[in-house]
Formats: structure tokens, C-alpha cells, sequence
């Protein structure tokens, strides 16, 4: 089977998540743009799509998207390409775990520009083109912990209540075009986030967590079918589910035990 000559933009693409992600738009013959913060894995992520799926075009950018104006010196590396992107994702994310007071701000800041100020700048400038050729697709990471206050992760818990609502807005406006915008909420999963984010001995770190090729094959297929919202598992599910009931400061003191020091 040729290319059927769609891209996909996939940031945080050499990891977790987003790698699935990587994998399976390559299997269905879209050319990949990788954009990953450290060129450590280039050289084999290249050599192993070039092995596996050798029919689309593969780009790796070298990107920090926690940089001010790194959304935008993107978007003008992409647009040297002279590729159209028809499906965005936006996968990078980072997290810093802890008391808010005890927490470095410099990290907390890096975590709004990356989650936040990069997404929506990316969001911008690809939706506007999607909406203008009434075509494409965006898939928005998001995350369980955006459906309650989350003590111990509050900057990375509320920019994703950020990413939930400002999904769930855009998705409202594009209602009438053929572009669609899908919301992916899973649960913990077992990428690098909880060691990036300071979190690996606390309950949540050292619990269960769920496949990223199963979170990811999951979110491709609500993607493709056009979904507005996906909330990966029967945890995070049931998390949603008591949220809309119980009152904010109930939902904080649970979501709390989840990043307090798991006791031995």
C-alpha cells in the first residue's frame, strides 16, 4: 500500500503515548513529523521507521516546547517542509509533583508553557488551516486529573482542566465544519511522567498504571471516528463519575492521597 500522502504532527512523539501514537498513523501510511524535546533517540526512531514502515516520509524536529515562541519557530520548521499537516496531535506534556510552595517555579512555568501556551498556539495555527480546507483532525491530550482539584499536582492538574475546557469549547465551534477535535483522558499510565515530575514514590507512582499502546490505540480509533471526548479505563471513568457529585474539596482530599509518599 502507497502513502495516502496525509501527515501527522506528533509532539512528545519518542515516548509513551505519543510513540504509540507514532506507530500507529505510521501503519496506516500517513508521513510522521516526531517532535521530541532531545535528539537521544533520533537516530534509531529514524532507522526503525524507515525499517517498519517505509512508504510515508518521516521528519524529526528537535523541539522544547516549554521555550517561549518554540510553538511558533515549529510552525515555521514545518511549514519549510512543504507538508500539509492534516492531523495534529498534541502529546507533550510535563508535570511537577509536590507542595506548591516547595515546588521549583521555574518547572511549574516550563509546565504551563508546554501543556498549555504551546498546545494552543499549535491548536491555532493548524485548526485555522484545517477549517479553511474543512478538513482535519486534532487529537488534545488531556488527563483524568483535569476533572478535579489535585493537591501535591495542582499546576499540571489545572492545565489540563485547561486543555479539557478549551478542547470542549473549540470542538463547540467547529461543530458545523468537517474538522474534528477529540479530548483523550486517561488514567495513570506507565510512561516517564511520574519520574519527570518528581512523583515516582508517591501512591500514584507506584500503582497500577495502564499501557500507552493501549491508551493510544484507544485514542487513534476515537480520533478517527470523529469522537468529541474519550476517557480511557474504568478508574478514570468511575473518577468522572464521583466528580460530578461530590463537592470540590472532597474531590481534592481524594485526588491528595493519590501523590502523598506511598507508606511501605
Amino acid at each position: 500500500m502507497e502513502t495516502n500522502n496525509k501527515t501527522a504532527l506528533i509532539t512528545g512523539a519518542t515516548k509513551g503515548i505519543g510513540y504509540e501514537l507514532a506507530k500507529l498513523f505510521a501503519k496506516d501510511n500517513y508521513n510522521i513529523i516526531m517532535v521530541a524535546r532531545t535528539p537521544e533517540r533520533h537516530g534509531s526512531i529514524e532507522e526503525e521507521f524507515a525499517m517498519l514502515y517505509p512508504r510515508g516520509k518521516f521528519h524529526y524536529i528537535e523541539k522544547d516546547l516549554s521555550r517561549d515562541g518554540a510553538a511558533d519557530e515549529l510552525y515555521e520548521e514545518v511549514k519549510a517542509l512543504g507538508l500539509q499537516i492534516d492531523v495534529l496531535v498534541n502529546n507533550a506534556g510535563i508535570g511537577e509533583a509536590g507542595p506548591f510552595i516547595e515546588t521549583d517555579l521555574k518547572k511549574n512555568l516550563e509546565v504551563v508553557h508546554t501543556n498549555v501556551i504551546s498546545l494552543v498556539s499549535l491548536t491555532h495555527y493548524y485548526l485555522k488551516e484545517m477549517v479553511a480546507r474543512n478538513e482535519g483532525r486534532i487529537l488534545q491530550l488531556g488527563s483524568v486529573a483535569s476533572f478535579s482539584p489535585n493537591p501535591l499536582l495542582s499546576v499540571y492538574a489545572a492545565s489540563k482542566a485547561f486543555v479539557r475546557s478549551f478542547t470542549e469549547a473549540i470542538i463547540n465551534e467547529i461543530k458545523d465544519t468537517k474538522v474534528t477535535m477529540t479530548l483523550l483522558a486517561p488514567n495513570a499510565t506507565d510512561t516517564g511522567f511520574f519520574i519527570n515530575a518528581n512523583a515516582e514514590d508517591t501512591v500514584a507512582g507506584q500503582g497500577e498504571k495502564d499501557s500507552p499502546a493501549d491508551v493510544a490505540k484507544a485514542g487513534y480509533d476515537a480520533l478517527m471516528k470523529g469522537e468529541n471526548r474519550l476517557i480511557y479505563g474504568l478508574p478514570a471513568k468511575a473518577m468522572v463519575t464521583m466528580g460530578n457529585v461530590l463537592p470540590d474539596q472532597a474531590q481534592a482530599a481524594m485526588a491528595r492521597k493519590q501523590f502523598e509518599e506511598k507508606k511501605d
